[in-house]
């Protein structure tokens, strides 16, 4: 089954891809929540036309997330958390935490756009963070969790 996603979906594609997958999935799931559109041919018309209207604004997009890319680098963000003796925080450091910190430094990035690693942060130390920024582009930043 042909569809066009309306929205990006994690672990298949971005919004305005004509992607193919199983029927059950399609009919079940993505048409149901909004998340794609049948490929009808007329669909696929207007797909095109949208495609050809957006890739002047996508590419301006672009060199704007790799400068971000690039500021984000080198950035040396310092995370505050209460924390015990021997170094163990009182809860964990989460997404929405680093999206408060960037917005103060004048990064406006929205927390589900950055990903932590799976054991969460409930330690002191350093870590890094994975920053989705534009479709392929992502950026490192380097954050240390330090005591309040």
């Amino acid at each position: 089954m042909e569809i066009i996603l309306t929205q990006d979906v994690k672990g298949l594609g971005f919004k305005n891809d004509l992607v193919s997958v199983r029927p059950g999935y399609g009919r079940n799931f993505l048409l149901p929540k909004q998340l794609a559109i049948l490929a009808t041919l007329s669909n696929k018309k207007q797909l095109a036309e949208t495609i050809k209207q957006q890739a002047f604004k996508e590419e301006k997009s672009r060199k704007t997330a790799a400068d971000s890319a690039s500021k984000i680098a080198e950035l040396k963000l310092s995370i505050g958390a209460k924390a015990g003796e021997s170094g163990k925080i009182f809860g964990s450091v989460t997404t929405m935490q680093i999206s408060d910190a960037l917005k103060k430094l004048g990064f406006d990035i929205d927390r589900k756009h950055i990903e932590l690693n799976a054991d969460g942060i409930k330690q002191l130390g350093s870590y890094t963070a994975k920053i989705n920024l534009f479709k392929e582009l992502n950026a490192t930043l380097n954050f240390e969790v330090v005591s309040e």
